[in-house]
């Protein structure tokens, strides 16, 4: 049998869930912004033929003002 949770713990868990969310959001927009500042070139072997392939990826960044 499980023990009941209290609403007091459930509050607790979901804040904290929150501000995990919250940091997590941050690191994201963080690494998404850097890579838009600059070219970004990806290097990935053909499964069929074993040619390596290029990708480069480009971003435009605008300053919101």
């Amino acid at each position: 049998m499980e023990p009941e949770v209290s609403v007091e713990q459930l509050s607790k868990r979901l804040k904290m869930l929150d501000e995990r969310l919250d940091n997590l959001d941050s690191v994201i927009t963080s690494l998404v912004e850097r890579v838009m500042e600059k070219p970004l070139a990806m290097e990935v072997v053909c499964p069929k033929c074993g040619q390596p392939i290029q990708i480069g990826i480009t971003g435009n960044v605008r300053m919101r003002g």
